[in-house]
């Protein structure tokens, strides 16, 4: 079985080995690009990232080689158009683009502030059985994190801790027994919301 730290040496050397492959074919090289090469490390990828990973260095280290790979790829996919289309139909296709808009024409609208998924759900809190549920809390902030492209610096204990707080603050408040919690993330940061759960 493939230790967690090799994992990841294994997938910088592919990714690596990827790169220079794509850099034969728009060389023409080689005259086939390497889907298949491709294939198998974005499917490696995949299985790497349903793992738990509860070791934030490695986390960070494997949010890092994901970025870069990402990085690599949106080359790739503009080589990739450059090739198809001949690069003076590409260079003339994203100077308009990238035109100025005429000075009549409206003004895009603002982007969003809430930035995640509206739709979701809140992780209702009761009194005394909170362990799975701050697992859950604690799950979703890390997707939220690898969203972002990093690392989450937040450990189980101190979100624990955090949820306990801010439980009791909403159930002196609205005088409530159960609260529910949601992750949102607001301008690039990742936040907690709590809310208080009348009783019908």
């Amino acid at each position: 079985m493939i230790k967690q730290d090799e994992e990841l040496d294994k997938l910088e050397e592919d990714i690596r080995r990827l790169k220079n492959k794509y850099d034969q074919f728009f060389t023409h090289i080689i005259k086939v690009p390497p889907s298949f090469d491709r294939h198998q490390i974005e499917a490696y990828i995949h299985e790497i990232n349903k793992q738990k990973m509860r070791d934030s260095t490695r986390r960070f280290r494997f949010n890092t080689i994901l970025s870069r790979y990402n990085q690599y790829r949106e080359m790739w996919a503009r080589k990739m158009r450059e090739r198809e289309e001949g690069p003076l139909d590409f260079r003339m296709r994203q100077r308009a683009l990238n035109a100025p808009p005429e000075k009549h024409e409206a003004p895009p609208p603002p982007p969003p502030r809430v930035t995640s998924d509206p739709l979701d759900p809140y992780v209702k809190m009761a009194p005394g059985s909170n362990g799975e549920q701050v697992r859950k809390l604690y799950d979703l902030i890390e997707q939220e994190h690898q969203k972002l492209g990093r690392a989450s610096n937040l450990t189980l204990e101190q979100l624990a801790t955090m949820v306990q707080k801010q439980s009791e603050t909403v159930r002196e408040k609205y005088h409530v027994s159960s609260v529910a919690f949601r992750v949102e993330t607001i301008d690039g940061r990742v936040k907690l919301k709590a809310k208080p759960l009348h009783q019908d």
